[in-house]
């Protein structure tokens, strides 16, 4: 027992030494821009309507960029309508260290997602400022436009955002383009902002977990491998409506029914292959719909995630070959039409996870290495610049929901491993 407590006490001692040296973040003052941020949108059931390019996002930026100003950067808002704020470094001829998220939720969202990284990012650059600190490289905070609605903001920096893509309906109903203009962008000129590969020495982001791996483990940091893959396909199939009373059993051509059995056939074939690959049939409609019509077209949504394009297409293969044996033996057409939602694998930079690893365990945090099941502004970055994501624990798993909750500490943290990981970046790349 005397042995366990010697070693908590060295323990302690260790911490507050290394938070004697160097910069930490305000928890106190984290945890109440959060809270803040939150009012931004917040409904009737305790979620946020904060989707993008809505009254609440609008307002809910004039706060983060006054957060922004406060912590002594440089702020301004580029074509693609994402605000940037840049804090000079010693060397002028270094490309900068960026980092940051996004604060727009999807409708009925939580409070912690992606704000947790923006105002995580914010705080990291305020603690510096206060304590003096100037790293060599510039350092720069990006809140990203539409993360929810396509990443879109992200998408425009490193120049995959198509005009196509801007004329997509977003949830506050208005185009990209024109939800882009509200936040003071100019859709016309993105193509002028593209980025290139070394534009940016290294791009971190700072995210809860969107799972319950950190939490059921009770562990405090997830240091990310990657972020997966998604891919989207459209499966239709077409039978023939009829009268669900009068047309007999042996005469119909339901499209139910091959739809019903390669929902059940996708959790099969996935599941077959080792690895943490998921597949998802997330929507089916049945055409006409109506209770006493047998449908004459049934529509399914398959998605696919994992680290590795090859293996997710291996597996779509094979749901495909099914799916056409199906529509076969049941007589109906088989349509299907792959969806590009431009989510392509990245991997996280192995230095970068090193960094943010060490970083951790210097502050007595307990690890654990895992992927990216849901997609990320830093996956768009990863192509132009080494990347890095750091994960803290949300209660349950729960993200995308009103109960979606990280505590003080977690946030804590999470926003001085993101700060310590910076620092000990800004050694590292010159």
């Amino acid at each position: 027992m005397k042995n366990l407590i010697l070693i908590s006490a060295c323990l302690l001692f260790y911490q507050s030494l290394i938070f004697a040296q160097t910069p930490q973040v305000n928890a106190d003052r984290l945890h109440g821009n959060l809270m803040t941020l939150a009012t931004f949108g917040k409904n009737a059931q305790g979620g946020s309507d904060r989707v993008a390019f809505s009254t609440h996002d609008v307002e809910a930026r004039k706060f983060v960029k006054s957060l922004m100003e406060k912590a002594g950067l440089e702020v301004s808002i580029d074509f693609a309508g994402n605000l940037i704020g840049r804090k000079a470094g010693k060397n002028p001829n270094l490309k900068p260290i960026s980092f940051g998220s996004h604060i727009d939720e999807v409708p009925n969202g939580g409070d912690y997602d992606g704000p947790v990284g923006s105002l995580g990012a914010i705080e990291v650059v305020q603690a510096l400022s206060e304590n003096g600190y100037i790293t060599d490289h510039p350092l720069e905070v990006i809140i990203f436009t539409n993360e929810e609605g396509g990443v879109v903001g992200s998408r425009a920096i490193v120049g995959a955002l198509s005009q196509e893509a801007l004329q997509v309906v977003s949830n506050a109903g208005v185009t990209q383009a024109e939800g882009i203009k509200l936040l003071g962008g100019d859709p016309e000129r993105i193509s002028e902002m593209k980025r290139s590969p070394g534009d940016v020495a290294a791009f971190l982001e700072l995210h809860i977990e969107q799972g319950g791996n950190l939490y059921n483990e009770k562990l405090d940091i997830g240091v990310v491998e990657g972020i997966v893959a998604i891919e989207w396909w459209e499966i239709s199939f077409k039978g023939k409506a009829n009268h669900a009373g009068t047309t007999p059993m042996d005469l119909r051509k339901d499209p139910m029914l091959p739809a019903a059995e390669l929902i059940l056939e996708v959790n099969r074939i996935v599941n077959s292959y080792e690895g943490r690959q998921v597949g998802t049939v997330g929507k089916i409609q049945a055409f006409p719909g109506a209770g006493n019509v047998i449908p004459g077209e049934v529509k399914l949504n398959l998605e696919i995630r994992d680290l590795s394009s090859e293996k997710i297409w291996t597996i779509y293969k094979e749901i495909e070959g099914k799916a056409k044996v199906l529509a076969e033996k049941s007589g109906n057409q088989l349509d299907i039409k792959h969806i590009e939602v431009a989510s392509k694998p990245a991997l996280a930079d192995p230095m970068i996870r090193e960094v943010i690893k060490n970083q951790a365990d210097k502050l007595g945090l307990t690890t654990k290495s895992l992927p990216s099941g849901a997609g990320h502004d830093a996956q768009e970055m990863a192509r132009i610049a080494p990347m890095g994501m750091i994960f803290i624990p949300s209660k349950d798993g729960i993200s995308h929901a009103p109960e979606e909750f990280s505590t003080k500490q977690d946030l804590a943290n999470g926003a001085n491993v993101l700060l310590q990981t910076i620092l000990e970046l800004d050694k590292r790349l010159k």
